[in-house]
């Protein structure tokens, strides 16, 4: 049976040769539906067997003899006069994803397997480390290891993706505060409906999407700490956004849509008589005044009486010519009964022909999947969605979503060594145009990688056992920003990198008698 160290060198096996991840991980579950799960299978199997499975002659010639020479090293006996293999093994060198991986033709273990990250956690070496690097990355290793602790059904696919989007969040909030982007016109820029299920990582509440069905073997089934209320629902991971929204707030609203200066939204509440119509929109308006500087506010409803099959039905236009008539239609064909739909257009001066009737089907039926969507999670793995990817590609979900092979990618690369001479720095520049320097440089800085994971990890384990999930939440944004490198203030310190003593992470532990 094949581990999941079988499964990451197989994959550097296939890569090392110009073989795509994606090509890559489809040799691999062809070889393994040939029960050729493992690099002593592979390499005790017949050449021709390989030739059949991945139709690459020269490629299965290669691979055989890579999974032959695996299983000779490492071979000599063991005595006590020889370090343990643990302390003189070459560790597997973690490559990048140079393509987006399709995540509907990968089995869960692989997927996983293929997001492997580095992890250092020799306490010595760990203090004597000085990283160079900027902040987002940090706040990226930050919350993946923090969901280790606060969110442990989740595979690390979803925290990959999760912390890329307590990354882009926060960079984009910078980025305004700063001057260097503009903010959105209030109300938009935010393409996800309010009825979509969030789940708080580092005091950010991120929109997620459920993978439905999606389940691995990894570390999520140990059992969680007694003292950590498990994540049951959206609420519970993001408990003071829960404590934030009262009782009286039914309405549910779809995204805003915006063609050609026109702006349109949809809101949406159940409704249980025709007479309390007026008092309900009068809600909604008091709750959003900036509805009522809109040029349109059409409604519709339908409403049933008791357990009869009979549903009254009525509707207003306010100007907005067909509008009522459309919105009871999409309502039919939903089967909805006992719902208010409120409409609203602000109009921008330009007539937008048939593409009216469009963004307003989409503002109606996105509120009523809002009202109807349960907005609650049992520990099914999740994707954080994407509101500023305008373009998601084909091959994620259908829905634009934070890549975690993208962040990935982004921590191997982003944790060089700081230090040393001017003299020396020169020499190394001049050193970077031959590959061996560049194998060695990206080698460090996965070390780097792996010994900052690894303080963190210590860091969180040490609160773990004595702060709720929510707690150890909120704390880590403090001690982000406590061990952060020092940057230049404003824009000139935009993207600049700092140094950070790993030291200063192993300082934040919890102090117990014994320390």
């Amino acid at each position: 049976m094949a581990g999941h160290g079988d499964l990451q060198e197989l994959l550097r096996i296939f890569t090392s040769r110009k073989v795509s991840m994606m090509a890559s991980m489809k040799h691999v579950q062809a070889l393994q539906t040939k029960n050729l799960k493992s690099i002593n299978q592979i390499a005790d199997a017949p050449l021709a067997n390989l030739e059949s499975v991945l139709g690459d002659a020269k490629l299965a010639k290669s691979v055989h003899a890579a999974c032959k020479s695996h299983g000779k090293k490492g071979k000599r006996p063991a005595d006590d006069s020889t370090p343990s293999s643990s302390s003189t093994a070459k560790k597997p060198r973690l490559e990048p994803h140079k393509r987006d991986l399709d995540y509907g033709s990968v089995p869960p273990d692989e997927l996983e397997a293929s997001l492997a990250l580095p992890l250092v956690e020799d306490e010595e070496v760990i203090r004597g480390t000085t990283l160079l690097t900027n902040r987002a990355p940090l706040v990226l290793a930050f919350a993946v290891e923090l969901m280790r602790y606060t969110m442990p059904e989740q595979p690390p696919s979803s925290r990959l993706s999760l912390a890329q989007a307590v990354v882009s969040a926060n960079s984009r909030t910078k980025a305004i505060s700063l001057g260097i982007e503009k903010a959105p016109p209030e109300g938009e820029g935010a393409g996800i409906s309010e009825g979509q299920p969030k789940l708080r990582v580092m005091g950010r509440d991120v929109p997620v999407l459920k993978r439905g069905g999606y389940s691995w073997s990894g570390e999520s089934k140990r059992a969680p700490s007694p003292s950590l209320p498990s994540s049951a629902t959206v609420q519970s991971s993001s408990s003071s956004s829960s404590q934030q929204q009262p009782k009286s707030q039914i309405w549910k609203a779809s995204r805003r849509l915006t063609s050609r200066a026109s702006t349109f939204i949809a809101h949406a509440t159940p409704i249980t008589s025709p007479s309390s119509r007026s008092e309900l929109v009068q809600s909604l308006m008091a709750q959003k005044p900036e509805l009522e500087t809109a040029s349109h506010n059409a409604w519709a409803m339908r409403t049933s009486y008791g357990n009869s099959p009979l549903v009254q039905e009525a509707s207003f236009d306010d100007g907005e010519s067909g509008c009522g008539k459309l919105m009871l239609e999409l309502m039919r064909e939903a089967n909805v009964s006992n719902m208010l739909v409120v409409l609203t257009r602000w109009f921008g001066g330009v007539m937008l022909g048939p593409d009216r009737w469009r963004l307003m089907r989409e503002c109606v039926n996105d509120a009523l999947s809002a009202q109807r969507r349960t907005a609650t999670l049992d520990g099914e793995a999740v994707w954080a969605l994407d509101p500023e990817d305008t373009k998601p590609a084909s091959s994620t979900v259908g829905m634009a979503i934070h890549r975690p092979e993208a962040a990935r990618n982004y921590l191997l690369r982003s944790f060089a060594t700081a230090g040393g001479s001017e003299e020396e720095e020169k020499g190394n520049e001049k050193k970077k145009k031959r590959r061996s320097t560049v194998v060695a440089a990206n080698d460090e800085k996965q070390e780097n990688l792996g010994r900052l994971l690894g303080a963190l990890r210590l860091l969180f384990a040490s609160w773990a056992d004595v702060l709720t999930r929510d707690e150890l939440d909120r704390r880590a944004w403090s001690w982000y920003v406590g061990v952060r490198p020092e940057v230049e203030a404003g824009p000139a310190g935009w993207g600049a990198k700092g140094t950070l003593e790993l030291g200063t992470i192993l300082d934040l532990r919890r102090k117990t008698p014994d320390t």
